[in-house]
């Protein structure tokens, strides 16, 4: 068999040097991805809009194309380049938001860099994908336990579609992308999700880039704990704790507080009360205002309402619950679908990864269930672990083709990270993980600050390191 396969591989060979095929003579560069229906962003003066096609999938399996919506600064003779702004979820467009990151936020940086932002593939106005029922249960929510029927709703819509939003294909976009701009490298800056694919840009291409910037970190190699949420559950105990020795002093423990909490409610509460408290930080990093903006009345004060829910008040508890619950956010502005879709392809989890067959999942993730010991996830529950969105949006999803789970290092430029210390939807320990893969990096730590330093920071602290990163 060997030799009859070397005879075959011989005779393509010469005839390839020959010139003796078709395809040889007719053969074709792929052309050159361009920048189509050019016009002014509405209501973002000074940025330009346009379409960038791309293969629906860019290996080749299955085809079609989809249009990705860009918004380009117009000047395009920035001194320093272009600077590629990645957003997160993931499901979060990117085009509607240049005009505030880049005008607003970082108007020193844009001074010197063309920004550059996308709504990625499945996100945005024109190419989100739409799922009403996890739309309606989630919304932007990662720790919401969505029901199975939603579920399978979304995978049913998607079809063989389902496995075509991971981190692989998106990157593969940005490249393209690239080469659509006319730029053999750009500076890399990801938020959140955003970190975690310009960090796998960063090393599927590190010709391409020059410099990377990393904010509110999710490490780029994932594991089974990172799908359990274990990092983040434990972390709760750390910036609670932080956030009551801001004088004046609370006085008590607020992670005890929260554990007996949790285990005097069922798990469903749990849940519940995880995903309120990490959206909470969006809103009051300091966990303590009680009359955050927006918020009813005197309702505010997350580490108060625990504490007096432990003393056997729960209203003002109860009533933030209902406040922040979670469901119903635009899919234009966050789809729920492509945040399934593309974990449920990235991500590994206690049964492995997204090919193992759906029937053996349930009991592997019982058996884990059974293995965590409570410290693992002190303040919450084991139980809590394995009934958040996590894990249960990917549950019952459909088994299919693993994306690429990268475990190298980054590539030897220049990397800025960056990360609140009261941050929990990306807890610093993440952060600090990530940063040992960086030869060339530096972790700036933001005190006080929670979720997003380039978008939310209150201070400055951050952003000054990210101006001062990208001046040199």
């Amino acid at each position: 068999m060997r030799s009859k396969l070397l005879m075959i591989a011989m005779t393509l060979v010469c005839t390839a040097a020959l010139g003796g095929t078709a395809a040889a003579d007719t053969w074709q560069p792929a052309p050159k991805p361009r920048l189509t229906n050019q016009h002014p962003c509405a209501g973002q003066p000074g940025f330009t809009c346009s379409t960038l096609t791309v293969p629906l999938d860019h290996t080749g399996r299955v085809p079609g194309t989809l249009d990705l919506q860009v918004a380009t600064g117009d000047n395009t003779a920035a001194p320093k380049g272009v600077l590629l702004f990645l957003t997160g979820g993931p499901g979060q467009g990117g085009v509607g938001t240049i005009s505030r990151i880049a005008g607003q936020r970082l108007p020193e940086v844009a001074k010197d860099y063309r920004f550059v932002l996308l709504d990625q593939r499945g996100t945005g106005p024109q190419g989100a994908l739409r799922c009403p029922g996890l739309q309606a249960e989630m919304g932007s929510s990662d720790i919401a336990t969505p029901s199975e029927p939603a579920v399978k709703e979304c995978a049913g819509l998607l079809g063989d579609r389902a496995g075509l939003y991971g981190t692989d294909q998106t990157i593969a976009d940005f490249d393209l992308l690239r080469r659509a701009l006319d730029v053999p490298k750009m500076v890399v800056d990801g938020v959140s999700y955003g970190s975690f694919t310009a960090a796998r840009y960063a090393i599927a291409y590190p010709h391409n880039v020059n410099k990377v910037i990393l904010d509110s970190i999710l490490p780029h190699h994932a594991t089974a704990s990172d799908s359990l949420y274990l990092t983040g559950l434990t972390a709760e105990a750390r910036v609670l704790r932080d956030a009551c020795t801001t004088a004046p002093a609370c006085g008590y423990d607020p992670a005890e507080d929260l554990a007996w909490v949790i285990r005097h409610r069922s798990t469903a509460d749990g849940v519940r009360i995880f995903d309120m408290v990490v959206t909470y930080e969006f809103i009051d990093p300091t966990y303590r205002n009680p009359t955050p903006q927006d918020f009813p009345q005197g309702s505010g004060d997350v580490i108060g309402a625990i504490h007096a829910a432990r003393a056997g008040d729960p209203a003002k508890l109860d009533t933030l619950l209902g406040f922040l619950a979670p469901g119903g956010d635009d899919p234009a502005s966050f789809s729920a679908g492509l945040h399934a879709a593309t974990l449920c392809a990235d991500m590994r989890f206690p049964w492995g990864s997204p090919a193992t067959p759906t029937a053996v999942r349930k009991p592997l993730l019982n058996l884990t269930e059974r293995a965590l010991p409570d410290r693992a996830t002190w303040p919450y529950t084991p139980q809590v672990a394995v009934n958040q969105g996590f894990i249960q949006s990917c549950l019952p999803w459909p088994a299919e083709r693993p994306t690429p789970n990268e475990s190298g290092r980054l590539p030897n430029v220049p990397v800025l990270l960056l990360n609140g210390d009261r941050d929990l939807s990306t807890p610093l320990e993440w952060a600090r993980q990530e940063a040992t893969t960086a030869p060339n990096g530096n972790l700036v730590v933001v005190k006080g600050a929670s979720h997003s330093i380039q978008n939310r920071e209150q201070g400055h602290k951050g952003r000054d390191a990210v101006i001062n990163f990208l001046a040199h």
